[in-house]
């Protein structure tokens, strides 16, 4: 079952990368994530927070620091998880298995939970040809293309499905298309939201489940009494309190992003889409182009039903940004 799993296609494994091409960790670029590659800076963490269970006052503090950050009504459910994939796990038990519609391609692992739940799954290209599912499951922006979706369209989805899964792991770089601010208006949606992309702390294992009304006693059942640990809690507080750091780390990104587009366009890559913290481009033969780039030790991410798609995230200094620029040349 474990290989089952680590097997499924994913990027940020620089184990293939060592495996084909040699070198040690240190030496390799992993471009293959969508993650920031200059993360928040970590805060002091209280001793008590290693030593003793999880703080059920300050999981309550990290809760209302989402609910601040996400713009989520009073009505509206928070509840903190271990990363936004541990609630993946539990969204298909929200209801009983039916048919389910998940807008591909997107992250994989949304098709196999609600398959490994018993759910008929089906692929459709726009939400809107979801009517009448049992669930309906998008990613938005859309990995890997940076498809979007405004709010009151979903909105208006939503009274088609019996239950909405909008996966935002990456909308921190566009919270204007946010769902969490109209949850009350939403009985039947659940938007998951993640640290580990925007904050570049993917190793903390920290992100949040916002529902509607119907689906909230639920939300907290399924999240038990210390979904998180006590140094996530603290470092989550303090990552999603500190607006300033997220202002500016979001203006950074957007330069860097254009930055990797310019890089890209001088190639002869076509761009498809991507966000603020990824590009997705055709460059003819992907898995040559990333062979090439591989060997300057820079790891990519193509993708098993696309021969040209090639996804490439930021560069975290300017070294790796000259390296990328060479390998490119």
């Amino acid at each position: 079952m474990d290989d089952a799993i680590g097997n499924r296609d994913h990027g940020g494994d620089l184990r293939q990368a060592i495996a084909r091409h040699g070198g040690g960790r240190a030496e390799w670029i992993d471009l293959s994530t969508g993650i920031n590659p200059i993360p928040f800076p970590l805060p002091p963490i209280p001793a008590e927070a290693w030593a003793r269970l999880p703080d059920q006052d300050r999981l309550k503090t990290l809760r209302e620091a989402a609910r601040a950050t996400y713009g989520a009504p009073p009505e509206a459910a928070i509840a903190a998880f271990a990363g936004a994939q541990a609630l993946i796990g539990h969204l298909p038990y929200f209801t009983a298995a039916g048919s389910a519609c998940i807008v591909e391609p997107t992250y994989n692992e949304h098709r196999a939970a609600f398959e490994a739940a018993g759910w008929r799954v089906a692929a459709v290209d726009d939400p809107a040809d979801a009517a009448g599912a049992d669930a309906l499951i998008l990613v938005n922006p859309n990995n890997p293309d940076g498809r979007c979706w405004p709010g009151d369209r979903l909105a208006a989805i939503a009274g088609g499905v019996g239950l909405l899964v909008v996966d935002e792991s990456f909308a921190d770089v566009a919270p204007e298309l946010s769902l969490v601010p109209v949850l009350d208006k939403i009985p039947n949606a659940m938007v998951l939201r993640s640290v580990g992309k925007f904050f570049g702390l993917a190793g903390l294992r920290l992100g949040f489940g916002c529902a509607g009304r119907v689906l909230a006693d639920r939300l907290a059942a399924g999240a038990g009494p210390w979904p998180v640990s006590g140094p996530a809690i603290e470092i989550g507080i303090a990552a999603l309190g500190d607006r300033d750091w997220a202002a500016e780390t979001r203006a950074r990104l957007k330069r860097d992003s254009a930055r990797l587009d310019r890089l890209a366009a001088a190639a002869g890559w076509q761009k498809i889409g991507g966000t603020d913290l990824f590009g997705l481009y055709d460059v003819g033969d992907a898995v040559a182009v990333r062979e090439k780039l591989a060997a300057h030790r820079i790891w990519s991410r193509i993708f098993p039903y696309s021969a040209s798609w090639l996804r490439l995230g930021l560069a975290g200094d300017e070294a790796a940004w000259r390296r990328l620029e060479r390998a490119l040349a």
